[in-house]
């Protein structure tokens, strides 16, 4: 018998970058180009809005709060004020959009791209074409200053990265690769030790979200599903999340609660026409760990 799921909350074009901070989910409408936020009892506001895609989201220890600008290949910077600036300009790293981030403990960011036009790569080939033969891409590394460099190379699509509580380990979803792959954290932010922390076919993972028992859901994208995995593949728990999940993360008082969220396409086109997002919420055993 699967999980009980609840909507939380719809009318909304393409939901990423999840983060629960001070009773609220936080999360980017990509086609709204706002930034929003959720409660559980279901209010939906406009924290603000920008002039672009926003994706990843994560807070510096002053308040501060990180952006990506998905197609301007930025990281903007909106202070406790309200007051929004370019962080870091990510240009001369990212061959296309920027996608997911986190912020580690000291306010230095990881920060994927696509690595190449996917939407017009599926449309030219097909999903079985694209998984076959693809582009990689490079990991950006953002000091808490706003200086930039390459934390690693050759990835496949990096996606929904997540920080352990240790803050020694950044495990990163390899989207097009069907791969949950981890570093070691070392000084500065220098990454090593590159090895497969868990495979996760047929499941792919776009964003991704640790539990304190050390397992890691995973929003799939080409399924209606969140899938938790334990480290080295074992599929532990599958919850139909109705359409493709593209992100989740768990959060709520006890952090017990699994934030999904849903549409009926990733496609530009399609995802911008219509308000087919969701956020469905389930109660899990075991709660949030690692970096919010």
């Amino acid at each position: 018998m699967g999980r009980d799921t609840r909507r939380l909350t719809g009318g909304i074009y393409f939901g990423e970058g999840p983060r629960w901070r001070n009773g609220r989910l936080w999360f980017s409408d990509f086609y709204a180009h706002a930034v929003k936020s959720v409660s559980l009892a279901g209010d939906l506001r406009t924290e603000f809005e920008l002039d672009d895609q926003p994706s990843g989201l994560g807070w510096q220890p002053d308040g501060s709060l990180l952006v990506v600008s998905m197609t301007r290949r930025q990281v903007l910077k909106r202070t406790v004020g309200g007051q929004l600036s370019v962080h870091a300009d990510l240009g001369h790293i990212a061959t296309f959009h920027c996608n997911d981030m986190v912020v580690d403990a000291a306010g230095g960011a990881y920060v994927g791209n696509f690595g190449f036009d996917l939407d017009a790569e599926i449309a030219a080939r097909g999903v079985p074409g694209v998984l076959a033969d693809h582009p990689t891409a490079k990991l950006a590394y953002i000091s808490p200053d706003g200086q930039t460099r390459v934390a690693a190379e050759d990835m496949h699509f990096p996606n929904g990265p997540v920080i352990t509580p240790d803050g020694k380990t950044l495990i990163v979803g390899e989207t097009l690769g069907a791969v949950l792959t981890a570093f070691d954290i070392g000084g500065g932010g220098d990454l090593s030790n590159r090895r497969v922390w868990a495979p996760t076919s047929p499941a792919v993972p776009d964003g991704i979200c640790l539990d304190a028992a050390g397992a890691i859901w995973v929003a799939n994208p080409i399924a209606p599903q969140c899938v938790r995995i334990a480290e080295g593949g074992q599929v532990l728990e599958v919850i139909d999340t109705g359409q493709p999940c593209y992100a989740c993360m768990l959060g709520g008082d006890d952090g017990r609660t699994l934030f999904m969220l849903t549409a009926a396409s990733s496609d530009h086109g399609a995802a911008a026409r219509a308000r087919t997002g969701e956020i469905l919420v389930a109660d899990v055993d075991s709660p949030h760990s690692g970096r919010p």
